[in-house]
């Protein structure tokens, strides 16, 4: 049986998810296609302008989400407490060898909740565990960008797998989004740091002004499996693959259970059903 998102995506939030996407890859690509120079702090001084140009971009989806039916004050209120339980989860590993017990959640909620709501959660429950645990920094905005695209990413998933291929999906889907999780997350400071070489390498890894973006990504994807890959993001891929095989069934039956109590979305009916429904109640 299909399943369709609790919070549908409007033709409008959907524009509205595309272009922030395209703005938030250039916010990480960027270094790659001018010429800068490597400093330390480079990303200190113009994060929180990406901080405020990120918090317009909510807003503008989930009025989206609001005036296409898709996204209503239950819906807002669920935000809210998802965000809440993934800042609460979060110091219980707080990213220590990649133990990072936020994502299994966004997943779930995303895949039950649609992509519009999930890229809107991944931003939430970034901010709110970085106020609790005192991680705000020129990172996390960042860091909010990657989670909005793991939760809108999971909402994208085919709605036709089920049962036991459901989870099996999403345990693919959270060790996949581990592993770019990193990749991105080393991007973003990699351009601005100096001497990135490590002893047990003879290449460069370091990222070289002006030289040809393959280049530069060839340095950089060296630089990302020696220093992050085998450690950190395995880690995080670990720690999705238990969390969603454990708690994954359960957790999903809860949200779809709360979905359909809440009423988010009403089934769309044949146009023939409607069009009865609507003279029955016509003729009351």
């Amino acid at each position: 049986m299909t399943t369709a998102p609790a919070v549908r995506l409007g033709p409008r939030s959907a524009l509205v998810l595309a272009l922030a996407s395209l703005a938030g890859l250039m916010m990480f690509l960027w270094p790659l296609l001018v010429r800068v120079e490597p400093q330390s702090m480079q990303h200190g001084p113009d994060a929180p302008f990406v901080f405020i140009g990120l918090l317009p971009v909510l807003i503008v989806i989930v009025l989206a989400e609001m005036s296409e039916g898709g996204m209503d004050s239950k819906a807002l209120a669920m935000l809210g407490v998802l965000s809440a339980v993934n800042a609460a989860l979060r110091p219980l590993g707080a990213g220590t060898a990649g133990i990072e017990t936020v994502f299994f959640i966004l997943v779930l909620a995303g895949r039950v909740l649609g992509p519009g709501f999930g890229f809107v959660l991944g931003c939430t429950s970034l901010f709110a565990s970085a106020l609790l645990t005192a991680g705000v920094g020129p990172w996390l905005p960042f860091q909010m960008m990657c989670s909005a695209w793991i939760g809108m990413g999971a909402g994208l998933l085919p709605r036709r797998v089920t049962g036991k291929a459901e989870i099996a999906m999403l345990v693919g889907y959270g060790i996949f989004v581990a592993y770019v999780f990193g990749f991105l997350m080393n991007l973003w400071f990699w351009p601005f740091i100096t001497d990135a070489e490590v002893p047990y390498h003879d290449g460069h890894i370091s990222y070289v002004p002006g030289a040809p973006v393959l280049e530069n990504l060839h340095r950089f994807a060296v630089f990302t499996l020696l220093t992050s890959t085998a450690g950190w993001d395995t880690g995080r891929a670990i720690t999705n693959t238990v969390a969603i095989l454990v708690l994954g069934p359960a957790v999903l039956a809860t949200l779809r259970r709360a979905s359909r109590k809440a009423s988010f979305g009403r089934e769309f009916l044949p146009s023939s059903k409607r069009v009865s429904i609507s003279r029955e109640s016509d003729s009351l």
